[in-house]
């Protein structure tokens, strides 16, 4: 009995391990995992989500992570592009993991762009109109420190500064992904997506899953297609739709009724809406109503309240002492653990290390090590191509920014491969990029430097070089992890990461201008207010003048609610986890200070949703909630692009929803 039940079980094995075997065969050479269609797809994926990310950044500035609902478009694409050709009798190759796992990475490559690339931020808080809202009068902000957007000096910018960060980790892939095993937690979850795709199972998974996304994709674009016809005129239509009052709606709570922030809150945990809207609550139901009572004693009356010594310095300065308060603790956090964990794996990789223990590590590990150490990247080709575009960069960056001196920026690329490491590896273990955190210490330092008249320019820009490269660099390793994970090539990978760079530093700019010529971009009363823009700027402008930029009483308020992020972060880390998850968090709070209220009530009415669902049917939310708010997102996306091209076209909706108060009786 007990030796057919060994027999049963060394059967099992042996099947196991042919299938295991059969699947090492028919992993496709690295240069067959990149397919035409495969770019194709990227290219469609990365406007679409280019165009998404774009309107995000420009008006709240708030992204959720759209990695896994990138992973899931790609799915759906390619299956359906091969079922449309085989009923047409064209012979189709295969669609693996491995194909759809370099069309994820390259489209992400290439919205990343849009999303790091300064458009809401470094880049657009050079714009005149951005210069104008933080004060020409300023010392710090001179009126000659600004240069307009156009198109070819910033896809030429993006060209010369993105590429660099694709080569400054190559040589430490091992080194992070098999020596210090990272789970790097979102290109982990990616590689559990697609590899329940291609499977039986996950097959029928992924067909609810494409038809929940087609259903609400669908809804989302009729619905705003509907709403587009009423909203013909200033504070006209449903996104301005009174839901708790008149008085409510002049503070900003209302719900816009965008699906877009919806979906959006879907994705996000509950903590980060609950955060958000207590922010809201916090800025516009408590501080700003009393500090605006404080109007000709603490800001002179005869101002605009858009100035930055009227109410609105307020705003912007306490959103930075809140970013900066909970940036610089989890900078500092994020450091003393990469510290800690680095030295304990250094400890163990120098320990001996027995035979029988590599004997215990799972076969599917060893079969993916087999595969990420055979694809060999020679370290020379990294190391020529940093050189390279680090050279590059040092000569074309200054001519196009006088500004920014050539040795600063020989200073950013020496120190940036070992920044690049310390967020990759941080991001590995948290999955928080700090890219922005590193980025916004070389504002601080290039804009005292670099004195008043350069300050400004030359922080914002050397903030970007920075930013840029321990960014992607990270996001490289993202995805080394969900290739480590699927079997797919590392050298795959990196060229389609490369593909999907080049792709973006074309497609985010237009995505850009598109809002820039069609929409009033950077207007503070507007739909795209463009609040980081102003942040940045007013960063930069604080490194060159210090203190003294400050509107009246506004440090004493700064320095309380800086403590207040610290403090925040110090409580949620200290007191225990049940209570701890409850903490809000200082980054969420910090975004309606300036933008407002109404879209954390949107996001807020997303996290009723998925509440809701999870009591109804547990199962099916896990399931369907992705797909559905990346069907919201989408759908609701996708119409900017033909709303831009009307409102360029001088087409005007015909219809103006306006709320007025009733006669009183």
């Amino acid at each position: 009995m007990v030796s057919s039940v060994n027999r049963e079980m060394e059967n099992e094995d042996l099947e196991e391990t042919r299938g295991q075997a059969e699947e090492m065969n028919r992993i496709p050479p690295w240069n067959k995992q990149i397919t035409i269609r495969g770019i194709v797809a990227s290219l469609v994926i990365g406007i679409i989500y280019s165009i998404i990310v774009m309107k995000l950044n420009l008006t709240t500035g708030l992204v959720p992570n759209l990695n896994v609902s990138a992973a899931l478009l790609a799915f759906v694409f390619v299956r359906t592009w091969t079922k449309i050709l085989q009923k047409a009798n064209f012979v189709t190759t295969p669609f693996t993991k491995q194909e759809n796992t370099t069309i994820q990475t390259c489209a992400v490559a290439c919205y990343s762009i849009a999303l790091g690339g300064g458009f809401g931020s470094y880049l657009l808080g050079l714009d005149k109109k951005t210069l104008v809202k933080a004060g020409v009068d300023t010392e710090g902000n001179p009126t000659g420190s600004y240069k307009e957007p156009k198109l070819d000096w910033m896809i030429g910018f993006l060209f010369v500064v993105s590429f660099v960060g694709l080569f400054a980790l190559v040589p430490l892939r091992k080194v992070m992904i098999l020596d210090y095993k990272l789970p790097y937690p979102s290109g982990t979850a990616t590689a559990v997506l697609i590899n329940g795709f291609h499977t039986t199972k996950g097959d029928k998974t992924a067909k609810k899953q494409v038809r929940g996304f087609m259903k609400f994709f669908s809804l989302s674009f009729i619905w705003s297609f509907f709403q587009w016809f009423f909203s013909g005129g200033e504070n006209c239509g449903f996104v301005n739709f009174p839901t708790f009052g008149l008085k409510s709606w002049k503070q900003t709570f209302y719900f816009d009724f965008s699906m877009t922030y919806v979906g959006a809150g879907m994705i996000c945990s509950h903590l980060v809406n609950f955060s958000l809207l207590l922010g809201a609550v916090i800025s516009w139901g408590v501080i700003w109503p009393l500090i605006s009572e404080k109007n000709g004693e603490w800001y002179p009356q005869n101002i605009k309240e858009s100035s930055m010594k009227s109410l609105n310095g307020y705003k912007v300065f306490i959103s930075i002492a809140l970013i900066l308060g909970d940036g610089l603790y989890n900078f500092l956090k994020t450091l003393l653990f990469t510290v800690r964990s680095m030295h304990a794996a250094f400890k163990k990789k120098n320990a001996v290390i027995s035979v029988s223990d590599k004997k215990d590590e799972p076969l599917d590990d060893l079969r993916r090590n087999e595969v990420f150490i055979r694809e060999n990247i020679p370290i020379w080709i990294a190391c020529v191509g940093y050189m390279l575009f680090s050279v590059i960069s040092v000569i074309v960056v200054p001519i196009m920014f006088p500004q920014l001196k050539w040795y600063y920026v020989v200073v950013a690329y020496i120190l940036a491969p070992c920044l690049s490491f310390c967020n990759a590896y941080g991001a590995g273990l948290t999955d928080m990029n700090m890219a922005y955190n590193y980025g916004k210490v070389a504002l601080f330092v290039l804009a005292a430097l670099a004195g008043e008249d350069n300050g400004v320019v030359a922080g914002l820009i050397g903030c970007g070089l920075i930013k840029s490269i321990a960014s992607i660099s990270s996001d490289l390793m993202h995805d080394l992890k969900t290739g480590h994970l699927t079997l797919t090539s590392p050298r795959s990978m990196i060229l389609s990461q490369g593909i999907g760079t080049a792709i973006g530093c074309v497609v985010a700019p237009l995505s850009f201008f598109l809002f820039y010529t069609a929409f009033d971009v950077g207007n503070p009363n507007g739909e795209y207010k463009a609040p980081y823009a102003l942040v940045y700027r007013n960063m930069a402008i604080l490194g060159v003048e210090g203190f003294s930029a400050l509107p009246q009483h506004c440090l004493q308020l700064c320095y309380g609610f800086f403590a207040f992020a610290v403090l925040t972060n110090l409580l949620r880390d200290i007191i225990p986890y049940k209570f701890g998850k409850w903490v809000p968090l200082p980054m969420a709070m910090a975004v309606p200070f300036l933008v407002g209220g109404y879209f954390a009530i949107d996001m807020c009415v997303g996290s009723l949703v998925v509440c809701v669902w999870r009591k109804v049917d547990r199962r099916k939310a896990g399931l369907m909630v992705p797909a559905v708010a990346s069907g919201l997102i989408c759908g609701d996306g996708l119409w900017i692009l033909p709303s831009s091209i009307l409102a360029l076209a001088k087409v005007h909706p015909p219809i103006c929803m306006n709320f007025l108060p009733g006669k009183s009786s």
